[in-house]
């Protein structure tokens, strides 16, 4: 849910090179971080998306609504468990991108796309 008034909101893009014997597995096995990251009172959205070249590699999309959140996510007990638990599922360090947006409540239309009538 957005804030009232525009904040510093949080944007996170995180790349997850998953082993190939658990990516069929993987939102399963993320299933209950991305429940509970999903209802934390500071969480705008937390999406996860499979590359359609590389079945082994998970893009996550979140954003919190601002500091105080992303605090508060980074400190809860199932972001520590997911911590603990996800290196046994990767080939590799998963890659971020981890930007504050100034004024910033959420997603914006795309101005160049609109339905047609």
């Amino acid at each position: 849910m957005p804030a009232p008034y525009p904040q510093d909101m949080i944007f996170i893009v995180v790349r997850w090179p998953v082993k190939p014997e658990f990516a069929d597995q993987w939102l399963d096995i993320v299933a209950d971080f991305t429940t509970y990251t999903r209802a934390e009172p500071g969480n705008l959205f937390f999406d996860w998306s499979r590359n359609t070249e590389d079945p082994t590699m998970y893009t996550l999309v979140e954003a919190f609504a601002d500091q105080d959140a992303g605090v508060a996510h980074v400190n809860s007990g199932h972001f520590k468990e997911a911590i603990d638990k996800l290196p046994d599922y990767v080939t590799g360090a998963p890659e971020i991108i981890n930007v504050t947006i100034p004024d910033a409540t959420g997603w914006s239309e795309m101005a160049e796309v609109r339905p047609r009538p």
